[in-house]
């Protein structure tokens, strides 16, 4: 087992395969790859969204719940029981070499980038969420009293005076979506032209309030609006995909801005991977650790190949 605080690997080091993000699917992908008996470098860049998570119910094999830093935790354990070398560090550069990728990381107290060389890499980078500029949002997020992700919590909010910050049509979408918890949703709208209307043909019934984010305030008690009070608030300004890396190497995208990749979670650019939020827009802990699984699964089979003579 390697500790993420361990002795740092020299200056230039050749691996199998990097997996560059430490949140759910690079930890599922680092336990595969090291099951396999792979050498695997694990980049950690800080802090994971799943960290967020107040108490998750539909990660499977927890149905009484798991909070983020907890699962985290379990992850971490699995990655490092089975050889994983993790480590703390930014990816700086990734460039293509004439055996693979060449990594560029920037660690705390490194006098220079340190190098890390692989036939494979795997992107599990994640997305960053937009959060609206209110005192105490992260405490809130922490609390329940604000909440990232409909699919995964909505049912917690069942029967709640629900509010939905939003400046497009995305968070008249969310509204309409979490119709299905609760009769009580209101969009609170930051577009100042939005229409005064609610309920759009063919979903479910939402109040539609415009409001600027001087108008809302979070309180131990709640979300406060005015002279309203909702249970909780859902951010849907939307995220930023971390696919800086992808873009260097050329990476191909789809209309949507996605990363493009095969049944078997690889890119446009041969060897390169991805998986989780980086590619799909579910964002969801069970999909992150099954497109991971199939990834390390394919660069296994492929280093396989590449050991056979001939």
């Amino acid at each position: 087992m390697t500790p993420l605080d361990s002795d740092r690997p020299a200056q230039d080091t050749a691996y199998d395969a990097i997996v560059i993000g430490a949140g759910p699917a690079g930890l599922t992908a680092a336990t595969y790859l090291g099951r396999f008996l792979r050498k695997a470098l694990v980049l950690d860049g800080g802090r994971s969204r799943a960290s967020w998570i107040p108490e998750s119910h539909n990660t499977p094999g927890f149905p009484h719940g798991v909070g983020g830093e907890a699962l985290l935790d379990r992850l971490r354990d699995q990655a490092d029981r089975y050889g994983a070398e993790r480590r703390a560090g930014r990816a700086r550069t990734l460039l293509r070499g004439a055996d693979g990728f060449v990594l560029a990381i920037d660690q705390e107290n490194a006098d220079a980038p340190v190098i890390a060389r692989a036939p494979f890499v795997l992107l599990a980078t994640g997305v960053v969420d937009r959060l609206p500029v209110l005192e105490g949002v992260e405490d809130a997020i922490r609390a329940a009293r604000v909440r990232l992700c409909p699919i995964c919590d909505g049912y917690e909010a069942s029967g709640q005076r629900i509010a939905v910050l939003g400046d497009g049509e995305h968070g008249a979408r969310e509204a309409a979506f979490l119709t299905t918890y609760s009769p009580a949703v209101t969009l609170l709208d930051l577009r100042p032209d939005a229409p005064m209307e609610g309920e759009r043909e063919g979903d479910g019934a939402f109040e539609r309030l415009p409001v600027s984010l001087a108008d809302i305030t979070l309180g131990p008690d709640g979300v406060m609006v005015g002279d309203r009070t909702f249970d909780c608030l859902y951010p849907a300004l939307g995220f930023d995909s971390q696919q800086a890396l992808a873009q260097q190497v050329d990476a191909a995208r789809d209309a949507d801005g996605r990363l493009v990749v095969s049944a078997h979670q690889q890119t446009s650019v041969d060897g390169l991977y991805a998986a989780g939020d980086v590619v799909r827009g579910l964002n969801q802990i069970a999909v992150a650790t099954a497109e991971a699984a199939i990834a390390a699964t394919d660069i296994h089979n492929r280093l396989r190949a590449l050991a056979r003579p001939g």
